[in-house]
């Protein structure tokens, strides 16, 4: 296989550049008691998926926004903009309006925004304001908008606030240089404005640039995706607006079962997902990446186990308040896709127990226990079910009901696997509202064949070397070096 398919047009072609994995369920708990997960009720409203674009003026924000939406035309997708919410100037600023700082934070009316989109998000219309950069104050009527599937918020320092960056799904941070940004501001405010370029440089000098790099240019540590270049990155913008439909299609999942957890995804995990879904990467290659996003998950699914306070001296003499991991855990795998995933659990956690549960396939609801081995103390541990894939459900369920049998209570089960079809979620989720799921990306369904689409394969045989067209590792570079 090419190496470069994938890696330089992630890495190299569209410029693109992400943050990395972020675990959102590593929370100091003062109990090792969890409360029990409930299927969400069936009037709650489906909250939209909010995406926010920051970057200094004139970056190409809303080129950006504009290209987004274009694409994403089978949503229903409304643009809120942070420069509708600058607050009204008083009569004494009104006076000095030249010495008026617009890029500064206090600039902007954050709680009147915060209002706005929690109205949004709860499927309320709300009236946004319009502001007028000739009288300096909002002006009628306001613009109305009404909910949406997507909303995208964007302004120069949206990610500012860390109560307005709680708000968003996805963070994006147009980079691009400071002279072109220049360049840009000189031509629009000259030519739309009628401002000549002795102000123009007279503000940007003063206000314009130490507001980038005190305020704005720091919220870029907070972005998932980086785009240099604004809208003229075409490659980085097509691959957001994929990356966007794949998690608006495990966003709305999400929503409705709270139960399943869709790990973080970045570009690095969407490469990864690639190589090990192609059908030509040879089997020494699609077990070192398989691997890399099992640790990913198993490290995530840790991230849902309880904890208890601690706390330690550390070697200068401190205190410091950290968790204690839990002690009472085991983990069981599905032979023989789920045994591929025991040696990144054996990794994660020292000498951790683990079972083994042998479910023999004849036809697609034909399902029988053939083998069991599992801790006699299980019903006192915590459970992690490993299995890679989870189809039409059907096995999983009968492992499930095979734990809770043996006494596990059904909260204490979190199943772990790498693809889920939204069909085995379905089943899986309206079974057992209190057990929790962790995968890293949900496709699209099922084929006539009950295989998920589009799929890995047989994930058993290629990962254990046992399909027909076992393919050599190329001499010539390591699997390592890929990313390199």
């Amino acid at each position: 296989m090419d190496s470069k398919s994938v890696v330089d047009m992630i890495e190299a072609s569209s410029g693109v550049h992400f943050s990395g994995f972020h675990m959102d369920g590593l929370e100091a708990r003062s109990t090792v008691t969890e409360h029990a997960t409930t299927s969400t009720p069936k009037n709650m409203h489906k909250q939209p998926f909010v995406i926010g674009v920051a970057g200094g003026a004139a970056s190409g924000k809303t080129t950006v926004c504009d290209m987004i939406i274009q694409q994403l035309h089978d949503q229903r997708v409304v643009l809120v903009n942070q420069d509708s919410f600058y607050h009204n100037l008083t009569e004494e600023e009104l006076a000095r309006v030249h010495e008026y700082n617009y890029d500064h934070p206090d600039a902007f009316n954050t709680e009147q925004l915060l209002q706005s989109m929690e109205k949004l998000r709860h499927g309320k219309a709300v009236d946004i304001p319009n502001y007028d950069f000739k009288s300096y104050k909002n002006v009628f009527p306001a613009r109305r908008v009404n909910p949406s599937d997507v909303i995208i918020l964007e302004g120069i320092l949206v990610f500012h606030d860390p109560r307005v960056r709680e708000l968003m799904n996805m963070k994006i941070f147009v980079d691009t240089d400071a002279d072109v940004r220049l360049a840009r501001r000189i031509r629009r405010d000259t030519v739309e404005k009628s401002r000549d370029i002795a102000t123009v440089l007279d503000q940007y000098s003063k206000f314009v640039k130490p507001a980038f790099d005190d305020f704005i240019l720091p919220t870029k540590k907070y972005a998932d995706i980086i785009i240099p270049r604004g809208g003229d990155n075409h490659v980085a913008i097509d691959l957001i607006v994929q990356h966007i439909r794949t998690k608006l299609g495990q966003h709305d999942l999400c929503k409705i079962y709270p139960n399943l957890y869709v790990i973080q995804s970045t570009f690095q995990i969407r490469g990864m997902h690639t190589l090990i879904r192609d059908s030509q990467t040879t089997k020494h290659d699609f077990v070192f990446y398989a691997d890399r996003l099992i640790r990913l998950v198993v490290e995530h699914g840790l991230g849902h186990l309880p904890f208890t306070e601690k706390q330690v001296i550390t070697p200068t003499g401190s205190v410091y308040s950290g968790v204690d991991f839990c002690k009472r855990l085991c983990g069981v795998s599905v032979i023989r896709s789920g045994e591929s995933m025991e040696n990144a659990l054996r990794a994660c956690c020292k000498g951790i127990k683990i079972g083994k549960i042998l479910i023999h396939r004849e036809g697609d609801n034909g399902q029988q226990l053939i083998y069991e081995k599992l801790p006699q103390d299980i019903s006192e541990r915590h459970v992690l079910l490993l299995d890679p894939i989870l189809g039409t459900g059907n096995s999983a369920v009968h492992a499930i009901s095979l734990l809770i049998s043996k006494g596990v209570p059904e909260a204490n089960i979190i199943f772990l696997n790498l693809i889920s079809a939204p069909q085995g979620v379905h089943v899986v989720c309206k079974r057992f509202p209190r057990m929790k799921i962790v995968t890293s990306e949900i496709d699209i369904g099922l084929n006539e064949d009950f295989r998920v689409v589009p799929g890995m394969g047989e994930f058993g045989d290629r990962y254990f070397g046992t399909d027909d067209d076992d393919q050599q590792m190329p001499t010539s570079f390591s699997p390592a070096q890929r990313f390199n």
